[in-house]
C-alpha cells in the first residue's frame, strides 16, 4: 500500500479501537488506561509528534537559507514574500468572515444547548502586534533555534540567504553546502515519515478511547457550526484560488495534499506536520525549492484560516449563549483582530483557544464563556489544523504558479514523490 492508504487503515484502526475501549470502560488506576491508553498508546503517539518536530527547526532554516541565496540572485525576494503574505492574510481574513456568517444564519448559542458557563477560565495573556512584531527580529538567533521561534527563524535564514547570494565565491560554496544538507534532510523525512501509520494509531486510539462524547451532544449545534464553515472555505475559497489565479487542477491538487492533511488531523499541528507539507509541496506537487521553502514555513507560523473560523463561530455563539448583542462594529473587530492574531502564535495543539481570549476580550465578552466550547475544541483542533497545512499548500502551489516555478509535469504525475513502501520514494 502507499502512504496515504497506511495512514488510512492506522487512522480507523484506532478511531474503532478507542471507541472499543470507550464502551468497555476503563478508569487511570485499572491496567487498561494506566499501561495501554496511558501508557503504550499515549507515548507511540508522542514519539511519532516529536521525530516529526525534530526536523522542524532544521528543515525550515536549511531550506529557507537555500531558498533565499537562490531569490537573492533574481531579486525576486520582496515580490515573492508580498504575495504569499497578502495571500495567507487575505484567506484568514475570508475565513473568519465565512465563520461569522454561518454562525449568525445558524445561530449555535440560542437556546441554551450547553451547559452552564463555568464561572473561572485561567487566561493568558496574547502578545500585542507591536511586541510581535519586535519580536520577529532575533538577539540571538541561536536561543530562537533552541526554544523554536519560527519568525525569528525565518528572519535570520533570510538575512543569511541573501548574503550568500552576495558573497561572490565564499557564498557560492556554502550554497552549495546547504543545497546538499536540505537534500539529506529531505531524504531523513522521508524515512521518518514511514512512522506515520503507527503514530496515527496510537494517537486516534488514545483520543477516541478518552473523548467524552456527552459534550459533543450538548454542544452539537456548535461543533456542526464549525465544521460546516470549515468545508466551505476549504471547498469553495481553496478551489476558487487554485482555479482563477493558479489554474491548476482542483482535484489533482488535493490527491496530492492528502498525506500531510491526514497528519495534521491526527497531530493537530501544522508545526509538527511541517517537514511533510514541505516535501509533499516540492516533490509532490512541484513547487521550485525557493518558493517552497519560503512560503510554506511561513504559512506555518502565520496561516490559521481554521483557527479564525473557529475563533468567529465561538465569538457569535459564546454572545448568543450570554445574550449579548454584537454590533456590525464588534464584527468587523473580531475579523481585523482574529486576522492580526494569527501572525506569530505558535503552531501548536491548541492555540486557539488563547487567541481566542484576545478576541473575546476586545469585543467585550466574557472569557469564561471559552469553558462551554472547550470539551470538543480537540476534534475541531484536529479539523482545522488539516484546513491551515491544505492552504499552506495553496498559497504556496498559487504564488509558484504566477512566479512561473511550478513544474507542471510533476504537478499532472499521479506518482511523482509518492512513498510506496518503506525508504522509497518515485523521485
Amino acid at each position: 500500500m502507499n502512504l496515504t492508504a497506511r495512514i488510512l487503515t492506522g487512522m480507523v484502526s484506532g478511531l474503532l479501537l478507542g471507541l472499543l475501549i470507550q464502551q468497555i470502560g476503563f478508569t487511570d488506576e485499572d491496567w487498561l488506561g494506566w499501561f495501554f491508553v496511558n501508557g503504550v498508546m499515549d507515548a507511540g503517539g508522542q514519539i511519532f509528534i516529536r521525530s516529526l518536530t525534530l526536523m522542524v527547526v532544521p528543515l525550515v532554516f536549511v531550506s529557507l537559507v537555500c531558498g533565499a541565496a537562490s531569490l537573492g540572485n533574481t531579486g525576486s525576494m520582496g515580490r515573492l514574500g508580498g504575495k504569499a503574505m497578502g495571500m495567507y492574510l487575505l484567506t484568514t481574513a475570508l475565513a473568519v468572515t465565512i465563520a461569522l456568517v454561518v454562525a449568525l444564519v445558524v445561530s449555535p448559542g440560542e437556546g441554551g444547548v450547553a451547559a452552564e458557563a463555568a464561572t473561572s477560565y485561567e487566561v493568558r495573556e496574547a502578545p500585542s502586534f507591536k511586541d510581535t512584531l519586535i519580536n520577529i527580529v532575533p538577539t540571538n538567533p541561536i536561543a530562537a533555534m533552541a526554544q523554536g521561534k519560527m519568525l525569528q527563524i525565518i528572519l535570520f535564514a533570510l538575512l543569511l540567504g541573501v548574503a550568500f547570494s552576495r558573497a561572490g565565491e565564499p557564498g557560492a560554496r556554502l550554497y552549495s553546502f546547504f543545497q546538499d544538507v536540505n537534500a539529506v534532510l529531505m531524504k531523513l523525512i522521508t524515512m521518518l515519515i514511514q512512522l506515520a501509520p503507527y503514530g496515527v494509531f496510537c494517537l486516534m486510539t488514545e483520543l477516541f478511547a478518552t473523548v467524552a462524547f456527552a459534550e459533543i451532544y450538548k454542544l452539537i449545534a456548535y461543533f456542526l457550526t464549525v465544521v460546516a464553515a470549515l468545508l466551505i472555505h476549504v471547498t469553495v475559497v481553496y478551489p476558487l484560488i487554485l482555479t482563477m489565479v493558479a489554474r491548476v487542477n482542483v482535484l489533482t491538487f488535493f490527491s496530492k495534499m492528502r498525506e500531510p492533511m491526514l497528519v495534521a488531523f491526527s497531530t493537530s499541528s501544522s508545526g509538527a506536520t511541517l517537514p511533510v507539507t514541505l516535501r509533499t509541496v516540492e516533490h509532490r506537487i512541484g513547487v521550485s525549492n525557493e518558493v517552497a521553502s519560503f512560503a510554506v514555513p511561513l504559512g506555518a507560523t502565520i496561516n490559521m484560516d481554521g483557527t479564525a473560523i473557529m475563533q468567529g463561530v465561538a465569538t457569535v455563539f459564546i454572545a448568543q449563549f450570554y445574550g449579548i448583542d454584537l454590533s456590525v462594529v464588534d464584527y468587523l473587530n473580531v475579523i481585523l483582530i482574529a486576522t492580526l492574531a494569527s501572525v506569530g502564535t505558535a503552531a501548536v495543539p491548541g492555540v486557539g483557544l488563547i487567541m481566542l481570549t484576545m478576541v473575546l476580550g476586545q469585543v467585550g465578552l466574557p472569557v469564561e464563556g471559552i469553558m462551554l466550547i472547550i470539551g470538543v475544541d480537540r476534534l475541531l483542533d484536529m479539523m482545522r489544523t488539516a484546513v491551515n497545512v491544505a492552504g499552506d499548500g495553496m498559497v504556496a502551489t498559487t504564488v509558484a504558479r504566477t512566479e512561473d516555478k511550478l513544474d507542471m509535469d510533476v504537478f499532472a504525475d499521479p506518482d511523482a514523490g509518492r512513498v510506496i513502501e518503506a525508504g522509497t520514494s518515485t523521485t
